[in-house]
């Protein structure tokens, strides 16, 4: 197992975050803590960065000001960003951080960003998608 993987996944258990899966060979590991509405949350080590990613939800057909909301959401995530897939049919959160000094707190603060952003959002964003 890698350095950087087997660190993360110190971190990881510290923060009593549930390890669903992983892939040594590509280094990544996938987490959820139901409670603060992370759920298959991907963390993926490419150094010299770490990605974090969760699926949030598909692009409705008609997502009115849907991207420009998003925008708008981002202004106020104080770490990582909503983004959208190449094809622009799935909304992710994703976050990138330097793997070499990654530390607990760090990490932390990335994944706590995830939980805060979906309770400030999650409601408005629901709204999106049922139209």
């Amino acid at each position: 197992m890698s350095e950087h993987l087997d660190r993360v996944k110190g971190y990881l258990l510290d923060l009593d975050l549930t390890i669903v899966a992983e892939n040594e060979a590509e280094e990544l590991v996938v987490v959820d803590d139901e409670d603060s509405g992370i759920k298959q949350l991907v963390i993926d080590c490419e150094p010299p960065i770490v990605v974090l990613e969760q699926l949030i939800a598909e692009v409705p057909a008609e997502p009115g000001n849907l991207f420009v909301r998003l925008l708008q959401m981002n202004n106020t995530l104080v770490h990582g960003a909503f983004v959208l897939d190449e094809d622009a049919g799935r909304i992710f959160y994703r976050d990138t951080l330097q793997l070499t000094h990654l530390d607990l707190n760090e990490l932390e603060g990335s994944i706590r960003a995830l939980s805060l952003a979906l309770a400030e959002y999650g409601a408005e964003l629901l709204t999106f998608l049922k139209k």
